[in-house]
């Protein structure tokens, strides 16, 4: 789960990070009655789920409330198209106003989870900034990283360490431990999967502030955290995604194909799509059911699929493994029924009571290509999304 720029900076705010001041608008006069407040300079920011809003022009600056206004009018209410977005970019429907900030260095700080060593990693770099992930990828060097131990905890010395090699002075040395404490303090407390400031800044005052932060959380750990209820913004996701999400179809992920996919297993579905488009063809959608959809999560995600224009035919590949076949093969008939859909389908039904499947499907008055294995229903759902008969 993903939160806004200025929702991140309010957690971090609360653990003892300390932050820019600034408050969040969704008008161009609220953004002028905030830049007086601030008075100065301020900064206007657009709060977007995506990075690269500084080259993109989602950061613009303002020398007075004036024309902190007429930088708000020019960012709200329009798509933002960054790298990290697709051609069709995402709304603006808030920026963040906030004082604009005297530099004197860039740095960088975040914490994730290792996948290998399956342990919470800081890292950190003295070239913070927007070019932070060029400096990883040409200057891997320049990225420092200590792994936590979470029975100890994030230690003093680890710290230092970190603190020296960003090239910190003396006297900076003790704020950045405290603040790397603090943050994974933060990171620990809210089942956080990413915990990011870039950058980090030392400002001519000698100050450190969070002058960008990104926040994420572990799905899996929502429930615990009821103050992170209700911050999910669903506007910024693929309405697709969002009506998905809406209706219990985790796992589901919009691509840019035309061939609609009901897979169970991760693993499962990854070869599907490999499949599709080692075939010339593409996916419209990666979606993992389970290893027991129940008939009711097969009709959603149906729902999902069947409103997406873009598809041309539905791939069901369904392993019967922790269920019966016949059971996953109702919930197929109920999808393509309910729906009431026109489109194609390749169904290829393996496990257990397979042939009771089958049946149910065969008496069902669907009509289905059916396939025989992994290979078969991919080559079909190829060919009939490009208009060529498999029978």
């Amino acid at each position: 789960m993903k939160i806004h720029e200025y929702q991140a900076k309010a957690f971090l705010a609360q653990f003892g990070i300390p932050v820019p001041k600034g408050e969040v608008v969704t008008t161009p006069v609220e953004a002028k009655k905030i830049a007086a407040e601030l008075g100065n300079k301020v900064v206007i920011k657009a709060q977007v789920y995506a990075g690269g809003r500084g080259k993109a022009g989602g950061i613009k600056m303002a020398n007075t409330p004036e024309e902190a206004e007429m930088r708000a009018r020019e960012l709200l209410g329009r798509r933002l198209v960054t790298q990290q977005t697709t051609p069709e970019g995402v709304p603006v429907s808030k920026v963040l106003v906030e004082e604009a900030i005297n530099i004197r260095r860039e740095l960088y700080l975040g914490i994730v989870i290792d996948g290998t060593s399956r342990l919470p990693v800081m890292m950190a770099s003295e070239a913070g900034g927007m070019e932070i992930e060029e400096t990883a990828r040409l200057s891997p060097e320049k990225v420092l990283t200590s792994y936590i131990d979470p029975p100890t905890s994030f230690q003093s010395f680890q710290g230092r360490k970190l603190a020296y090699g960003m090239n910190l002075n003396p006297e900076d040395i003790r704020p950045a431990i405290e603040l790397m404490g603090n943050l994974y303090q933060l990171f620990l407390a809210k089942d956080c999967s990413l915990a990011e400031i870039n950058p980090l800044v030392i400002t001519t005052e000698g100050k450190l502030l969070a002058l960008d932060a990104k926040l994420n959380f572990d799905d899996n750990a929502i429930f615990r955290h009821q103050d992170l209820e209700g911050l999910y913004d669903w506007e910024q996701e693929h309405h697709i995604e969002a009506r998905a999400a809406q209706l219990g179809v985790t796992n589901y992920i919009k691509l840019d194909g035309d061939i609609g996919c009901v897979v169970n297993g991760a693993g499962s579905t990854m070869s599907v799509i490999d499949l599709l488009t080692q075939m010339g063809g593409k996916a419209a959608n990666f979606y993992d059911t389970g290893p027991a959809p129940t008939s009711e999560k097969i009709v959603n995600a149906f729902k999902i699929i069947t409103g997406d224009p873009s598809v041309k035919v539905i791939l069901v590949n369904i392993f019967a493994g922790m269920g019966r076949g016949e059971h996953y093969a109702q919930g197929i008939v109920d999808g393509y029924l309910q729906t009431n859909t026109r489109l194609p389908i390749v169904v290829r039904l393996g496990g257990t009571n397979v042939e009771e499947g089958k049946r149910v499907l065969a008496e069902s008055g669907v009509n289905y290509f059916e396939a025989s294995d992994l290979h078969d229903v991919a080559q079909k759902a190829v060919e009939i999304a490009k208009g060529v008969s498999t029978r």
